[in-house]
Parts: structure tokens; sequence; C-alpha cells
């Protein structure tokens, strides 16, 4: 406003310069050349002014800028740590599988060792039968069967014991009736010759009252009767071809099985509770 009125001044002063006297006409000159400077001071200030404001406005921006990265870096950070939370969970609940596995495993070499000497057990036991050549012992599916062959037990066609043949069911029952809560299942086997009379219309029911004979026998000779069942399998389980005599005579036997004890395996009592529920 200064610089406007100097300014209107001088104009004034250069109408009037002829009526002015010279001191005030340089005195209103100074003034002028002041308001000039003082004018060109203050547009270098405003010019000044602006270019800080645009650099405060660039700062500004570029802060703006940075705050979006810090946030994506924010954001990133939480999702790591999402992440690794998840990855910290999965990893836990692996290592609480493992540990699980490894004690099922753990039961299961139990189990496994526990049968083993079992099987070692039974065969110390069979040792001098088997050595005479009366029996064997051996695993058919996982279970511990006693083979005796039916050639010394019955004659062809007779569910009777021979004398020999009760002598060696005797012995066997001498050696089950001291194995401690187990049970045994007597399979009877015949080979493919049929059979036709009136007392055994078919090989099952030779293989039957075999089986039947034998487990009578082994009760007469101390195993308990709970402990002990009888079942027939007829011609249908073979282990030699039937070709010839030799392979015919290895499927007639007497099979005295190690009924397994469940309870004793890994998983028993949820499949316990299972049966349990669907009862």
């Amino acid at each position: 406003m200064r610089m406007l009125m100097v300014i209107a001044a001088a104009t004034t002063l250069t109408a009037t310069v002829g009526c002015v006297p010279k001191k005030q006409y340089v005195e209103l000159e100074g003034q002028y050349q002041t308001s000039l400077d003082e004018g060109a001071s203050q547009q270098e200030q405003i010019a000044q002014l602006e270019a800080d404001i645009n650099d405060l406005r660039s700062k500004a921006m570029q802060m703006d800028n940075d705050a979006r990265d810090l946030r994506g870096q924010l954001d990133d950070a939480i999702s790591d740590k999402a992440a690794l939370i998840d990855e910290r969970s999965d990893l836990e609940a692996s290592v609480e599988e493992m540990e699980t596995a490894l004690v099922e495993l753990a039961r299961r070499q139990v189990a496994a060792e526990g049968r083993i000497a079992a099987f070692k057990d039974l065969l110390s036991r069979f040792q001098e039968l088997i050595d005479a050549g009366r029996l064997r012992v051996k695993i058919v599916d996982g279970q511990m069967v006693v083979e005796l062959p039916t050639d010394i037990l019955f004659a062809s066609g007779s569910a009777s014991l021979s004398k020999e043949g009760e002598e060696a069911i005797l012995d066997v029952a001498e050696v089950l009736a001291d194995i401690p809560d187990r049970k045994f299942q007597v399979g009877g086997h015949t080979d493919n010759v049929p059979i036709a009379t009136a007392q055994y219309p078919s090989n099952w029911e030779l293989a039957s009252a075999r089986s039947i004979t034998v487990v009578k026998t082994l009760i007469d000779g101390g195993v308990w009767a709970e402990r002990v069942s009888g079942t027939s399998y007829g011609e249908t389980q073979p282990i030699a071809d039937n070709e010839s005599d030799e392979s015919r005579k290895k499927n007639r036997r007497i099979e005295i099985m190690v009924v397994p004890d469940l309870s004793g395996l890994p998983g028993y009592d949820e499949l316990s509770n299972a049966v349990a529920d669907d009862e």
C-alpha cells in the first residue's frame, strides 16, 4: 500500500514537478526509489515463499508416498506374521503328529516283539516233537499254527485217532495247557479226492469230524474246553497242488491255530468303542 502511495506521489510529482521545490522533489524521489527497492525485495520474498511452498508441497507428497510405502510394508509384515503363525501352528501339529506316530510305532514294535517272542516260546515248547518229526510249527497269515499230518493221526476215510495219533495229540495238549491266556482253533483239512459215504457225504464232513475228535482229545489232555474250538476247511485250503500222492499227503492235515489276542494290538480300543457304538 505504501508503495502504491509513493508511486502515486511520484506520478503527482511528475505532473507537478514544475511546482515542487527541489528539496522536496529529491525527498520524494528518494522515497520512490526506496519503495521500488522494497517492492523488489518483497517480490523476491514472495518468490522465495512460493519456492518454499512448492518445496514443502514436494516434501509433503514425498511424505505421503513414504507413508503409503510404510503402510504397505506394515500390511506385508502383518501378512508375514499371520503366515508365520499359521506355519508355526502347522509345525506344532506336525510335531504332535510325529510324536503320536512315534508312540504308535513304539507300541507296534513292542507288539511285534511280543509276537516274535511268543512264537519262539512256542517253538521251544514243541521242539522235542518237532525234532521227532511228529509236527511242525509255522506262521500262516500272521498266525502261529501247529501242523500235524493226518496220515499219522487217522486211517484213510476215518475220524478215529490211531494209537500213535492219540499220543501225539495228548503230547500237544500237554504243551498247550501250559500256555496261559490263549485260545486255540483246530482246523481239519483234506485233499481233493472226494469221499461219499453214509457217514461222510463229502470232505467237509470228514474234515469236521476229525477236527472235533482232535478238540475232544485236547480237552482230555488238559486244555480247557473254553479255550479250544474246531472248524472244517475240507479241501478248500491246499498247501500243495494235489497233482501227486505226495502233494495230496501234504494237504491232509490238522492245523491247531493259536488264536491271536487282538486286545494287545494298536487301535484295539478304538475298534472296540466303534463296535460298541454300533450295537
